[in-house]
């Protein structure tokens, strides 16, 4: 699959299967993950493969879909606060370079036939302690990582026209 075609046929996949993800795709979406830039390359982040097994619970604690843990896997993506970049003016770049490895997880799994669906509603707290997270790791975005039960989507999109302004 291409790259624009990866972008066409991403959506947000909430019903999965429980077949197992191959090892070989697995390493190709984390490889993607770790060819994200990010600001200075400073690579202030953290990937987690969260094998769902026996763990439908301490999903639920860090969010009550029952979706989330179908898959066989959870990604989730931390900011290392103390070590990402500043801007002159405070603003911390933690987020947005982790927004930029989900994205690159994401697009790869989709190239691979997988499902995703970015969860930032989640309760931070429980995932620091289901986790058992560090101090210095802010917990930014999960991801269920696997094949989707179903095939049907719609995209709804705004046009170009709407979204774009040229200075």
């Amino acid at each position: 699959m291409d790259f624009y075609e990866a972008i066409q046929k991403r959506h947000s996949v909430r019903s999965y299967t429980d077949a197992p993800v191959e090892r070989e795709k697995l390493d190709r979406i984390l490889q993607a993950a770790v060819m994200a830039p990010t600001a200075v390359n400073k690579q202030a982040f953290r990937v987690f493969v969260i094998s769902t097994k026996g763990r439908a619970e301490d999903f639920k604690r860090i969010y009550p879909r029952e979706w989330l843990a179908q898959p066989p896997y959870v990604l989730l993506i931390c900011t290392k606060k103390d070590k990402c970049w500043i801007r002159r003016d405070g603003k911390s770049y933690g987020d947005v370079d982790s927004a930029i490895v989900m994205d690159h997880i994401i697009l790869a799994a989709t190239a691979e036939g997988l499902g995703t669906c970015w969860v930032g509603a989640f309760n931070a707290e429980a995932a620091k302690e289901v986790l058992g997270l560090p101090e210095n790791l802010e917990p930014v975005a999960f991801t269920p990582l696997g094949y989707a039960a179903d095939g049907a989507f719609q995209k709804m999109r705004k046009s170009a026209g709407e979204l774009v302004e040229y200075k």
